[in-house]
């Protein structure tokens, strides 16, 4: 069996990996080559050098969708987590009716992002209009209009990922804390915290690569507005490529600026929690 395993594995892997090369690759390595050249098509491409990318930063509305970006990254990876963790808490104690409040508190994910942005656009600016505000009469507003999006999207995908990891801590082990005579807060962050290091590597790395890529919500929310203002990365490098003439060599220097800055989040992130799973 093995044998024969051996001699059809290219047979079965050939196919997935030509479509690997053909759908991912060698867009990817275009995509860079482009991002040196000047162009409107990929057929009249014009090799610049490094004209692009000294554009990028030199471009304000790139630098503070960085910002903006990177805070908004920073408060909704914490706000995520931290209710995901609670709500996942309190849904293991036992509390009737716990499967309809999972239920719940999941489907917001299944919701997509363009939906999500209209529909919280007409609660949240219908709140503002009683103060004679809206989405877009700040950056402030839209910022945190979409945390607010986010939170509620995200927590209950974390949550699940959650309970599962505090269901997986061995029951011998609380028993023996609680004989030992440690009170809840200690079986806490002494016990179950530690316990579930896995499961919150995960979850903070699920949202901080989401959190950084947002642009659906972005889009739908605020499009940016007011004056680029509330802006997002992604959403900056759409209206670079899509909305500024003779940009499009400039916009896809930021998308692999763009992919340079989430993969180093990402590698650097899971490395420092898988440490941390280490130590403990």
């Amino acid at each position: 069996m093995e044998k024969a395993i051996k001699r059809y594995f290219p047979i079965f892997v050939l196919p997935t990996m030509l479509a690997f090369i053909l759908g991912f690759i060698a867009p990817f390595i275009m995509g860079i080559y482009l991002s040196f050249c000047k162009f409107t098509t990929v057929t009249d491409a014009k090799f610049i050098g490094l004209e692009n990318y000294k554009k990028v930063f030199t471009d304000p509305t790139f630098v503070h969708a960085l910002w903006y970006t990177a805070l908004f990254t920073a408060v909704t990876v914490v706000l995520i987590n931290v209710l995901a963790f609670a709500v996942a808490w309190f849904l293991t104690k036992g509390i009737k009716g716990t499967n309809i409040f999972r239920t719940v508190f999941f489907m917001p994910n299944l919701i997509g992002g363009i939906i999500l942005g209209y529909i919280w656009q007409l609660l949240l600016n219908g709140i503002l209009m009683q103060f004679n505000r809206t989405l877009t009469y700040s950056a402030t507003y839209g910022f945190w209009g979409l945390v607010i999006l986010m939170c509620w999207q995200q927590v209950g995908y974390m949550m699940i990922i959650y309970i599962a990891g505090i269901q997986n801590v061995p029951g011998d082990l609380l028993e023996a804390a609680k004989i030992d005579g440690a009170n809840s807060k200690q079986i806490l962050t002494k016990v179950t915290l530690p316990m579930v290091m896995p499961s919150i590597t995960i979850c903070t790395f699920l949202t901080l690569t989401n959190s950084f890529k947002l642009f659906d919500q972005n889009l739908a929310l605020t499009n940016g507005e007011p004056s680029n203002m509330s802006e997002m990365l992604a959403l900056n490098i759409y209206s670079t490529f899509y909305g500024r003439a003779g940009w499009e060599g400039v916009g896809q220097a930021k998308a692999v600026i763009f992919f340079i800055l989430v993969a180093a989040i990402a590698l650097t992130q899971n490395y420092l929690t898988r440490r941390k799973e280490v130590q403990q």
